[in-house]
């Protein structure tokens, strides 16, 4: 039997461990609460805990090869250390060495954009493309790009930031300092803002109709009155769906990707958004670089990164 791969992904809330095949199938999976006490300094210990606990009481009998885990934030995949993790309160933290101390087997560590982008990669796509751009658009937007086979990190692993690129100067804050991001648009939370703006001016609309009577409005709600025909909802929806054509046309002059795959809980809106993205897309983009690249809903949702995690571990150990 071959020895199994453990994927594992770090969250702001809470901490998903699966037991993962060689081919990124998942044969057993959990998840822990993300103990951000000191610091998230016990993390690597909760996991590894988690993990002999999960064995025991399961009785399973595997033997494993290596261990992949994603964080969030700023990782430094050579020297294994999370260098900047604000949502867990890491800085400086040597995640690769605790667990890899901890457990005794080869680590390796990733951004978790990075390795949701390998998974959609890697499980569902026929010609396992070689360049690729990832985009998950959650409460934030997030990103990963692979060129030429790998995830491009950047000088000082800063790269794929694919939500703080500015679309519109004039726009509204982002939490990174700046104004105008992409994800001031088309995160969750920037769809949810722009409907605010609409029950602000328009009392008497749907959306602040839908306001009053939930006291609060999401992006579920918007998609689901522009599908019924509301206007404010449309143009809202036109706009996000707009904004990402632009930012991915762009992002595609650059490194004229076969594949760009979108992902997060605002694409669960499904093929109408994705065709007017694809719209968008087409309308910025040269004719040259849209023919030879397809643009299609992610697959794997929450299981990503996880699995991520396991492919990253498995390629890491056949190169070592």
């Amino acid at each position: 039997m071959n020895k199994m791969l453990i994927g594992i992904d770090i969250g702001g809330t809470t901490i998903k461990i699966g037991f993962i095949s060689q081919e990124g199938d998942i044969v057993y999976k959990w998840e822990i609460p993300t103990n951000k006490e000191n610091k998230g300094e016990g993390i690597a210990g909760d996991i590894w805990q988690s993990i002999e606990n999960t064995l025991a009481e399961q009785n399973l009998k595997m033997e494993f090869s290596s261990i992949g885990v994603g964080a969030p934030g700023f990782v430094n995949r050579s020297t294994g250390i999370v260098e900047e993790a604000v949502n867990i309160g890491w800085n400086t933290y040597f995640l690769r060495d605790k667990i890899n101390n901890l457990s005794g087997l080869p680590v390796v560590i990733e951004n978790d954009a990075n390795l949701a982008a390998l998974a959609e990669n890697w499980k569902n796509r026929n010609d396992h493309s070689e360049n690729v751009i990832f985009i998950t658009l959650g409460t934030g937007v997030g990103g990963g790009i692979i060129v030429n086979g790998d995830i491009m990190h950047g000088a000082n692993h800063t790269a794929a930031e694919i939500g703080h690129v500015l679309v519109d100067v004039n726009g509204y804050p982002c939490n990174c300092g700046r104004t105008g991001c992409l994800e001031t648009i088309a995160s969750a939370t920037g769809i949810v803002r722009q409907a605010m703006d609409y029950t602000a001016a328009y009392p008497d609309s749907a959306l602040a109709s839908l306001h009053t009577k939930h006291g609060e409005l999401n992006a579920k709600d918007i998609f689901n009155l522009a599908r019924e025909g509301d206007a404010h909802s449309e143009n809202i929806v036109n706009k996000t769906a707009d904004a990402l054509g632009f930012v991915l046309a762009n992002t595609a002059m650059i490194t004229n990707p076969s594949q760009i795959i979108i992902g997060g809980g605002v694409s669960k809106a499904g093929e109408p958004f994705l065709s007017k993205i694809k719209k968008s897309f087409n309308k910025y983009v040269l004719p040259r670089v849209s023919d030879c690249c397809d643009i299609t809903l992610a697959q794997l949702g929450n299981d990503a990164g996880m699995i991520g995690a396991a492919y990253l571990a498995k390629e890491t150990l056949m190169k070592a």
